[in-house]
């Protein structure tokens, strides 16, 4: 007797979306989480639109950007999505952000005013049944090309050397096209008194501030750790004839930074040193600064980081760090972050940074918050980034464009939301 083999049961049938299109299918779909509907209008491959009728809209270009969310659900998966195009955004993707971002923090599982709590499996299920009407299940997709791969022991030497080069080592050309002249990749201090402030002026404005917080003079030797573009050694050399040894772990930086020194005549006064903090040899400056370095250290690291600090600076010396700041949520600035832009980075309270320095023997004087002088700096790289997209198209792919479009939409909406802040904190090392 032939015996016929069991079916397995189909997990849904292959339907049409139906009236409301595939739209209208994930705008019944998002109850499921706790929303109320799309935060924004989404117009999906069908032609077919839903949610509110005013804003950007969510464009999704194939099922192909709901595979990379069943894979990777939530940040990840969107910006995989985007980067890769079959994701995008009509109008305003800061604002698309901002409506995105609210009606996440509104859909928590725990009952939250406003929101409903979500049934997690239902909503689950409910998921995997609309992917499977639209098309959307399979293999997980390849990452896209820009993401970055690393491996290896985390802040090892080596590991850290491939972590830096996949963000810092993008050619000179393409940062010179959307920071200031002086190439500060850092947040500018923006004077309240001056009306009409451009990004070239709030860069100058903290470079000086760092120097008079230093109190660099004629002859100070000082340690520039994580040197970036050069601007702080470049502008301490120039302007107050400061000996400045400057180190990066970027190849591309280092190679810019040795130019500049060439072309501006400061090779008696600026020493340029391609190599790892840890390495750092020299020791008794007045003066150690670190802008905005710190947070790729690693929690693990940062004890013996401020060791350094303190090891590299004479008694009564001044050390001065520039750091962003993050509640413990998310320290690594989160999974786009984590996954296309620092692997490895981590952020902490300002507050612990504080008492890590003073647990190395350090003096903590004065912390000052920047959190807004941030939101301002970005978003003046983003107005030369969307004037010069023809150029910087030259020396960027597509996908690396679209990865910095959202690097910096998500950067100022985290300053001006207040989930992440920066702070430039002064110490000293005592005397005795």
């Amino acid at each position: 007797m032939t015996r016929t083999p069991a079916r397995r049961p189909a997990l849904a049938p292959r339907l049409t979306p139906g009236a409301g299109g595939v739209a209208g299918l994930l705008a019944g779909l998002v109850t499921q989480f706790g929303l109320d509907g799309l935060p924004v209008r989404v117009r999906a491959w069908d032609g077919s639109e839903a949610g509110p009728a005013t804003g950007p809209v969510l464009v999704l270009r194939s099922p192909l950007a709901l595979r990379r969310l069943i894979w990777h659900p939530g940040e990840l998966g969107l910006a995989q999505a985007y980067v890769t195009g079959a994701l995008d955004v009509d109008g305003d993707l800061d604002e698309g952000l901002r409506q995105v971002w609210r009606a996440a923090a509104g859909s928590s599982p725990s009952p939250v005013p406003g929101g409903r709590p979500a049934r997690l499996p239902a909503a689950a299920w409910a998921a995997l049944r609309t992917a499977c009407q639209l098309h959307a299940l399979g293999a997980p997709l390849p990452a896209p090309a820009s993401q970055l791969k690393v491996s290896g022991r985390r802040h090892s030497r080596a590991r850290d050397q491939v972590v830096i080069a996949g963000h810092y080592d993008l050619p000179s050309e393409f940062y010179r096209l959307i920071l200031d002249p002086r190439m500060a990749y850092s947040s500018g201090w923006w004077d309240p008194d001056d009306r009409a402030p451009t990004l070239a002026d709030a860069q100058v404005a903290k470079l000086e501030r760092v120097c008079a917080k230093l109190g660099l003079v004629p002859g100070t030797r000082l340690l520039d750790i994580g040197c970036g573009w050069g601007s702080l050694t470049l502008y301490a050399a120039q302007q107050h004839q400061v000996q400045v040894t400057a180190v990066t772990l970027s190849a591309q930086q280092g190679a810019y930074v040795t130019r500049r020194v060439r072309d501006l005549g400061l090779t008696a006064l600026v020493d340029v040193q391609i190599r790892d903090y840890r390495d750092i040899t020299g020791h008794g400056y007045d003066g150690v600064v670190s802008i905005e370095m710190g947070e790729h250290v690693g929690a693990e690291q940062y004890p013996r980081f401020c060791a350094a600090l303190y090891d590299h600076v004479r008694p009564g010396g001044a050390v001065l760090i520039q750091q962003m700041s993050r509640s413990g949520r998310a320290p690594g600035g989160g999974p786009f972050i984590e996954s296309f832009i620092a692997p490895d980075m981590h952020m902490r309270p300002v507050g612990e940074t504080v008492s890590l320095l003073e647990q190395a023997g350090l003096e903590v004087r004065s912390v000052e918050a920047m959190r807004e002088h941030y939101v301002r700096t970005i978003r003046a790289w983003q107005q030369n980034f969307a004037a010069r997209r023809p150029q910087i198209a030259e020396w960027l792919s597509p996908e690396q464009i679209r990865v910095w479009r959202l690097y910096l939409a998500g950067g100022a909406l985290a300053f001006e939301q207040g989930r992440m802040g920066v702070d430039q904190i002064l110490a000293t090392r005592p005397q005795s």
